[in-house]
């Protein structure tokens, strides 16, 4: 799968601009959205390649975002990648049966965001 368009999704704005800028800089077009919600709306009018998505954040948290990505049939084959500080066991076995990607606890480096995109290409 060729990947161009990626959805960043993260309601700190350090983050979602620092994401943004490793994303943008390895020649990806990105997009980007500050809750869950935004992240389900925008991607089924963008249909991005991958979504970076954070966990932790107002009116519908990632989990809930990928579960609800998933269930809509136009969008259930984006791959979403988790880029979150939750890093508990049960946080990552929750992610695996939503049928997550990749994991990337945060603080991150730019190989690992760049290494997960990379992987599902």
């Amino acid at each position: 799968m060729a990947i161009h368009k990626v959805l960043i999704v993260d309601d700190a704005r350090p983050d979602l601009m620092n994401l943004e800028k490793i994303v943008s800089g390895a020649g990806y077009t990105t997009l980007t959205a500050t809750n869950g919600q935004e992240a389900v709306e925008l991607s089924k009018s963008q249909l991005p390649d991958v979504i970076l998505m954070d966990v932790n954040m107002d009116q519908m948290d990632g989990f809930a975002a990928t579960r609800a990505i998933g269930g809509e049939p136009t969008t259930k084959g984006i791959p979403v990648v988790l880029v979150t500080s939750k890093n508990q066991k049960a946080d990552r076995v929750w992610a695996q049966m939503l049928g997550v990607k990749g994991y990337v606890t945060k603080p991150y480096t730019k190989d690992q965001i760049l290494g997960a995109i990379a992987a599902l290409g």
